[in-house]
């Protein structure tokens, strides 16, 4: 059976850790150290302005040696987001996040409302145990 985001989420949680694009990327790096995480969404409201990666901090702050106190969120975030709904299969993640190239994967519902957020680990783990068990089923056959 095709493991879906949604069961990703009931195992690991809905909570996300977001800070506003005025935010300074100082406050963006505490917040995801705090939480022991690679990302933080972007949220302009309830909107979803961007993401924020350890990458982008790497690429377009350190790499480029600005200020991580003085340099807003909004200057290094990646604007344009890739999302998944919860109906979407940890496959389709899988093949979504290796063609785009991104770790981290917001969820959003049939409202556009954020619900959640995927990782590329979560993702394996995924599509691990969903191996798992075509494997265990094979064997049940097999055997049966």
């Amino acid at each position: 059976m095709q493991r879906k985001v949604a069961g990703i989420l009931d195992e690991k949680g809905t909570e996300v850790w977001s800070v506003e694009p005025t935010d300074t990327v100082l406050r963006a790096l505490e917040t995801m150290a705090q939480h022991n995480i690679g990302a933080v969404l972007v949220l302009d409201g309830d909107d979803l302005a961007g993401i924020l990666t350890e990458r982008d901090y790497a690429r377009k702050v350190k790499l480029q040696e600005r200020g991580s106190n003085e340099t807003p969120v909004s200057q290094i975030m990646t604007g344009v987001v890739r999302t998944v709904k919860p109906s979407a299969s940890v496959a389709a993640c899988m093949e979504l996040m290796t063609d785009e190239r991104v770790r981290h994967l917001p969820v959003v519902d049939e409202d556009g409302r954020i619900v959640g957020i995927v990782s590329i680990g979560d993702v394996v783990k995924a599509m691990i145990a969903q191996q798992r068990d075509l494997i265990a089923d094979l064997e049940r056959y097999i055997t049966g």
